[in-house]
């Protein structure tokens, strides 16, 4: 039988400090009836580094009884399918380069690596032979695993985990006075050992050390404490140290990357001079309120913000350039630019710092590449990075964060999901939310409940997921699709029947006459993470015989034509008759097709072109005077489905309407300008001259 031992490991790396991270430890034995390989006999492959998960690492070998690394050089995603197989996963979902999970120590084995994919070990493949390399450690190849096991692999596809005493994961601050307040933002540093928790020793504490502590619990920045409030009851009881010396630089995003002295022995020994070591944290603004303490004024401006996340304090990177948001390109992005980015917004450290569009791809402008922050920059603008051309990056590269954020405790506090069946009471109605709220809670509410019954039928329930769609106009389209079409009346029976057409057109001598429409292409692109479906089945879709074709949605969108103090003058709607793909982005496949009564929906990266020639494509300004007005679409207007982004399902043009020829420009998405641009926009609608861009 073919001989596998696996055992999971702690490895200690010097890089900028002491290393905690794991790593996976493999040994392989050819099958008897191969022919035997000497130099497999003693090879063994791990996975380490820090930050990682389980199947992510920096790839290192044993070879010739010593540990070493393979330089990124040539590397490729053959490679990288090559080694997850021999570290027992199924396939390679990628590969990363410039030793992201930290340089390693020691010799750099491989280098030049070129694997077909299909190779039984990373030995088979073409390479500059053993030790023979000329990079360095910043050139340190990385691999990504798909999260599935080789089926057999190992004893139940389990891996066994050698614990470390000496690894530091959970961190609390535990406060000397108990409080209901949240979050918590001072207190005894406290570090779970075995089933309890133990103190750090003080003596050499520096505020670099805090600053550490406070990113990891979700806190930007850290503030002097009073040690003389807490040494009174720090006499009063018995203290377990497990850790008698720390040295942060200050820009670590965990504690377990800090040069740590452990205590030898049983975690009992006394702290000579010192006592436990206490932090003081300041929350961010979005935070204040639910602290009691008193809350700062809200800058009046923003330069980064977060978009797509399916939680607060994630979200793919978007900053402020010349007034208009733009995406980060994510070639060098690390966890020190992504904590810069994260401490700028209110929250802590940064958790995660993720590339290829993790959390959807952007629209419109990239401002910003090869970011390179120290970790110590106020802002993301204060970091070194270089300005970009559309050839240097695309979307799919767009960069995200998902930072640290403070514990609140709210599951112990409105929001539960249970079998209905047994309601005995409402607690809350007429909820209304923006979205931006940390519970419900804080959402409008009735004061008073206001509920006819308490049966089932009549509870709100939810169904939570980590990805939803997002979708977005493409608004340079609107703007150079646009015209004005006299319609005959006897060609708009089946429009009118669909509600398409103004109220006057009631009122209009039928067949005979016309009605002034105002015609665009409107293409709708899903940026998100997960398809954009119709709320409801095909079982309840809606024929209209008229057009031949199935309503999936009541409203699909708003087409409205406003007045400069925002007033309606003209408006259209348009029923999703048939959301398909019409056209996706380059390797990814068309899933939803109208035809034969398909299934409707719009694909992640595909979008539904709406052209201007088709019925209900319109607004009906027959009745409107000429002058100026703005132009506005909305998606989804009734949240029918739900999206992670609402902010940019609206698109704003500036109209200039003659009576004669109708123009737009100024395009733009709702949240695609600063808030000083959108005011000028609102300020002046119409279009101040006849250039037309």
């Amino acid at each position: 039988m073919n001989s596998r031992c696996w055992k999971r490991c702690f490895i200690i790396s010097f890089l900028l400090g002491v290393w905690f991270p794991a790593c996976i430890l493999v040994q392989t034995t050819p099958r008897p009836t191969s022919t035997p390989k000497p130099q497999s006999d003693r090879l063994q492959f791990r996975l380490v580094g820090y930050p990682r998960k389980h199947n992510e690492g920096r790839i290192e070998i044993f070879y010739k009884g010593e540990w070493g690394t393979i330089c990124d050089d040539d590397f490729s995603l053959s490679n990288a399918h090559v080694l997850c197989r021999q570290l027992g996963f199924v396939a390679a979902t990628g590969w990363t380069h410039s030793a992201k999970y930290g340089k390693g120590l020691g010799k750099i084995w491989l280098d030049n690596v070129q694997c077909n994919g299909g190779e039984k070990s990373i030995e088979l493949c073409k390479s500059r032979g053993w030790g023979n390399s000329d990079c360095t450690h910043d050139e340190d190849a990385g691999v990504i695993c798909k999260d599935e096991r080789i089926p057999g692999f190992v004893d139940s596809n389990v891996i066994h985990v050698q614990v470390d005493e000496n690894k530091v994961e959970e961190v609390r601050l535990r406060p000397v006075v108990t409080t209901k307040k949240r979050p918590i933002t001072e207190g005894v540093v406290e570090v779970k050992y075995k089933d309890g928790w133990t103190q750090i020793c003080d003596v050499g504490w520096t505020p670099k050390n805090t600053r550490v502590i406070c990113g990891m619990l979700g806190f930007p920045h850290e503030r002097k404490v009073n040690k003389n409030f807490y040494k009174l009851s720090a006499e009063r009881q018995k203290h377990q140290y497990r850790l008698h010396s720390v040295a942060c630089v200050g820009t670590e995003v965990h504690l377990a990357a800090c040069p740590l002295e452990f205590n030898k022995g049983n975690a009992t020994e006394t702290c000579e001079g010192g006592m436990p070591a206490v932090v003081s944290c300041v929350p961010g603004p979005q935070y204040v309120q639910n602290n009691g303490q008193k809350k700062k004024k809200p800058q009046t401006t923003t330069t980064v913000r977060l978009k797509g996340g399916a939680k607060l304090g994630e979200g793919r990177v978007e900053v402020l350039k010349n007034n208009e948001w733009g995406t980060v390109c994510d070639d060098r992005w690390t966890l020190l630019s992504a904590s810069v980015v994260c401490r700028e917004l209110g929250f802590g450290s940064a958790k995660d710092a993720f590339t290829g569009a993790r959390m959807g791809q952007g629209i419109g402008p990239i401002h910003m590449n090869e970011v390179q922050c120290l970790g110590t920059e106020k802002s993301i603008w204060n970091c070194g990075f270089k300005n970009i051309t559309s050839e240097d990056c695309q979307h799919i590269e767009d960069a995200a964060v998902r930072c640290n954020t403070p514990y609140m405790a709210f599951e112990n506090s409105e929001t539960w999901y249970w079998d209905g069946s047994n309601v005995t009471e409402m607690v809350m109605s007429g909820v209304k939310c923006t979205g931006n709220e940390m519970a419900l809670s804080q959402c409008q509410h009735h004061k008073t409940i206001s509920c006819q019954k308490t049966s089932a039928k009549f509870s709100a329930g939810v169904i939570c997921s980590e990805t939803a769609s997002d979708l977005v106009l493409n608004a340079p389209l609107v703007q150079q699709t646009v015209y004005i079409e006299d319609r005959p009346l006897h060609m708009l029976y089946c429009a009118a029947e669909e509600d398409c057409l103004s109220k006057s057109a009631a009122k209009a001598n039928w067949p005979y006459g016309h009605r002034r429409l105002l015609r665009f292409s409107s293409q709708i692109h899903n940026i998100g993470r997960a398809d954009f479906r119709p709320k409801a089945g095909r079982h309840s879709w809606i024929w209209h015989a008229c057009h031949g074709h199935y309503h999936s949605m009541d409203i699909f969108t708003h087409y409205d034509l406003l007045s400069s103090n925002g007033t309606k003058v003209a408006e259209g709607h348009k029923a999703s008759f048939c959301l398909e793909d019409t056209e996706c982005h380059e390797g990814i496949s068309k899933r939803y097709e109208c035809a034969n009564f398909g299934e409707q929906g719009i694909t992640v990266g595909c979008w539904d072109l709406y052209r201007h020639d088709i019925d209900c494509q319109w607004i009906d300004i027959t009745d409107v005077k000429p002058g100026n007005y703005v132009l506005q679409i909305v998606i989804n207007p009734n949240f029918e489905v739900a999206e992670s982004d609402f902010t940019n399902n609206a698109m704003k043009c500036n109209c200039k309407y003659d009576g004669h020829r109708i123009w737009l420009h100024n395009c733009h998405m709702g949240d695609a300008f600063s808030d000083e641009a959108e005011r000028r926009f609102e300020k002046y609608p119409g279009q101040l001259n006849n250039q037309i861009s």
